[in-house]
């Protein structure tokens, strides 16, 4: 496993990170394709072995059971200092008016819940899940320092949000000598390629580590486009997230296809692998179901896409709505 530095951070992480939304109890209201602890542990087990030391949940998947099962699993696969756990703050967790969103109160609230679930003193990335319209970003950003200066969080990231939203946060936080976000987890795969416009540009220059979320595009780069699976007849994001650029998108798929039977290697080794591939890419998410997709992501790590490989998958894109930010 290759190691690299989060963003300008001295924090070593794992090139790839195990995204935990699949772990937890599906009975909390959740998606029926949540694995329950006993499913999760070989999973999670599996990643550690390969190296991997980057894991990332947060406060609301299966309403908080994720955190738990991920927290209780790394607790005993590894040492605390050899792993790097992320989570994230926003969702809401309760219908009173506090029970959510980026304010102070919420968020000093929703740390604490989140270490109790996962059983450790601290996180060492704590995210805001999207955009608070309703928070003055100042109150986030103050709230967000003082968790940090307290040692529940070594450092802080960020989630999808425009462009321009990221960069007056950075700006307000560097005029107020308060902790950065030092990552940005967005949404970057080869059917949405919008965040190279501004986003991907802000971070090389700002040295802000990037860990894409849903890097597969939820599977639809891992199949042939008219294939189902039990999670995409389900799937309502999934529906919203590609039913806008269909034409476009089913010949990237189609390129993919072609690109990974002339490898001999499964689609998702080659989505992957043009990733992994990108200027400032430091750590795709990945989430898994079946151990499968866990060992074809660490292949994945082994494929060196040719320049006409990577242009041939890239030339079908047509632009896309802004997506994934809401």
């Amino acid at each position: 496993m290759e190691y690299v530095r989060l963003g300008k951070t001295g924090l070593k992480v794992s090139r790839l990170c195990l995204g935990c939304m699949s772990f937890g109890d599906a009975s909390k209201g959740w998606h029926k394709w949540i694995l329950d602890e006993e499913a999760s542990r070989p999973i999670i087990r599996r990643a550690v072995e390969a190296g991997i030391n980057f894991f990332d949940t947060a406060n609301i998947y299966a309403a908080g059971t994720s955190e738990e099962v991920t927290g209780q699993a790394l607790k005993e696969f590894a040492r605390r200092d050899e792993i790097v756990i992320a989570t994230k703050a926003n969702g809401r967790w309760g219908k009173g008016p506090n029970q959510g969103g980026l304010s102070r109160k919420a968020l000093m609230q929703a740390i604490d819940d989140s270490l109790q679930r996962l059983g450790t003193d601290y996180v060492d990335l704590y995210q805001i899940h999207r955009w608070d319209y309703e928070t003055p970003i100042e109150e986030t950003l103050d709230a967000l320092n003082d968790i940090v200066r307290a040692g529940k969080a070594r450092y802080i990231g960020a989630s999808s949000m425009h462009a321009r939203q990221f960069y007056k946060a950075l700006t307000i936080s560097r005029e107020n000598g308060w902790a950065r976000f030092v990552s940005m987890q967005n949404y970057v795969n080869l059917l949405y390629r919008e965040e190279e416009r501004e986003m991907l540009p802000i971070c090389r220059d700002e040295g802000i580590g990037v860990i894409p979320w849903s890097p597969l595009a939820r599977g639809k780069l891992t199949r042939p486009w008219d294939a189902e699976t039990e999670r995409s007849k389900s799937d309502r994001i999934q529906e919203n997230l590609y039913s806008r650029c269909e034409e476009s998108d089913r010949a990237v798929v189609s390129a993919v296809e072609k690109v990974a039977d002339g490898r001999g290697v499964p689609m998702a080794q080659v989505s992957l692998g043009w990733v992994l591939a990108q200027p400032g890419i430091t750590a795709p998410i990945v989430g898994v179901s079946r151990m499968e997709q866990l060992e074809d992501a660490l292949a994945a790590l082994e494929v060196e896409l040719s320049a006409d490989e990577i242009a041939a998958l890239e030339v079908p894109y047509s632009p896309h709505p802004v997506l994934g930010i809401e």
